[in-house]
């Protein structure tokens, strides 16, 4: 009926968007940022028995420049707050992060003035992963559920219109690490 019944067998047509979305989305590259015991159970996650090479995942970057996926494993202090910020924006566009564990997520049982309560009053979170500490299959969730977010955003100018529209509201103690 359409042009796919002219086509010989072994083609295959697909959009540019959805093309370029599934090869971000099979190559993240995460820096990881272990801040706490979240960070051992990331670790069992890139090791054989979770096979983090599977989701393309099997090189964690020590550079952020060569990263696009930020995972914080951990609580975050005020101290590491702005180096935290300082490695996200060396990390180039596109750029997700994962908090991983409830520390990271909301500050978890530590309600003080030293630790960041939620790394989202530094860097905008993409997806959060509950748990003190989370599973490795629970990371692997995860890192399905932002395949499927990766999958469905949209490219160029389109981007650039839902990025604009989106308000990232930064808490009153963490306005000095945004720039």
């Amino acid at each position: 009926m359409g042009l796919e019944e002219k086509l010989p067998d072994g083609v295959l047509l697909a959009s540019v968007e959805k093309l370029v979305n599934w090869t971000r989305k099979s190559s993240l590259w995460p820096a990881t940022f272990g801040l706490a015991c979240c960070a051992i159970e990331m670790m069992t996650f890139g090791g054989p028995r979770f096979d983090s090479a599977r989701f393309g995942m099997e090189v964690f970057r020590p550079s952020p420049r060569q990263a696009d996926l930020m995972i914080v494993a951990g609580r975050v202090s005020q101290k590491m707050a702005p180096v935290l910020r300082q490695i996200y924006d060396q990390m180039p566009e596109p750029k997700w992060v994962l908090a991983m564990g409830v520390c990271a997520s909301s500050g978890g049982m530590f309600n003080n003035y030293a630790i960041v309560q939620g790394v989202d009053h530094v860097v905008p979170v993409d997806m959060y992963l509950p748990g003190c500490p989370p599973r490795p299959e629970m990371l692997i969730d995860a890192v399905l559920k932002l395949h499927h977010k990766i999958m469905n955003e949209p490219l160029g100018p389109k981007r650039a219109r839902k990025l604009e529209n989106e308000v990232v509201e930064l808490a009153p103690s963490s306005q000095r690490f945004a720039r």
